[in-house]
């Protein structure tokens, strides 16, 4: 878990209504607290202002991208816990993701109980 990090909160960063809903009532559901954006702007408010224990960020996003968050993240030196959760399926994408410090890439469609698993597995460590 990051340092400082509140232990029940996920931020979920992505620009489908639905998607945010779905994988905020199923992290709920499993005692999560859920932050949610719709783009990166808001994300990196949301970032700012809290400590989640783990985000799950789409790769593409209104106002900037998920990979240009995951780089700013790393690059203050966080260990933030971060799922990229993305359209993106080519291996490249993959691995340029892990590459940047994503500690899992789960691709859609999916399932919202696979994620709340990976989730789990995440924090874990």
């Amino acid at each position: 878990m990051a340092d400082g990090a509140d232990a029940g909160v996920i931020l979920v960063v992505d620009d489908e209504d639905l998607v945010r809903e779905v994988v905020g009532d199923y992290l709920r559901r499993d005692g999560y607290r859920v932050l949610t954006a719709a783009d990166a702007p808001r994300a990196r408010t949301l970032l700012d202002r809290h400590r989640p224990a783990l985000a799950v960020l789409d790769i593409m996003l209104p106002g900037g991208d998920g990979l240009s968050l995951v780089r700013e993240v790393r690059a203050q030196g966080s260990d933030l816990p971060i799922i990229l959760l993305t359209a993106r399926n080519d291996e490249i994408d993959r691995i340029m993701g892990l590459e940047l410090g994503a500690d899992d890439y789960v691709t859609k469609p999916f399932s919202p109980r696979e994620l709340v698993a990976r989730v789990r597995s995440v924090l874990r460590r």
